[in-house]
């Protein structure tokens, strides 16, 4: 199952918050595309935030890994778990009307 992580904000952090763990953060974040769990991560053009493409059997499954990634475990981010499937509309050009 495909499931998209929208990094969200969390109140009252401050930037500086986040610099004892962005190497760790980065380490697992390496981990997590070298076992084929996280197959994209991205940041956002317009906010500083990261969108990340998990291949998981479930949403929960997918909680779970990213609650090992050290700004998560800190309190520092939170991500919500959207589910997606394929786009289905493709065969809508093959079909006569």
């Amino acid at each position: 199952m495909k499931i998209l992580a929208l990094e969200e904000e969390i109140e009252g952090v401050a930037l500086e918050e986040f610099h004892p763990y962005l190497q760790a953060e980065a380490r697992q974040v390496w981990s997590l595309v070298q076992s084929g769990v996280l197959r994209e991560i991205y940041f956002r053009q317009d906010r500083s935030s990261s969108v990340l493409v998990l291949e998981c059997d479930s949403v929960a499954e997918a909680g779970r890994v990213l609650s090992t990634l050290p700004l998560v475990q800190n309190s520092l981010i939170r991500f919500e778990l959207i589910p997606v499937k394929p786009y289905p509309g493709f065969s809508r050009l093959f079909n006569e009307p």
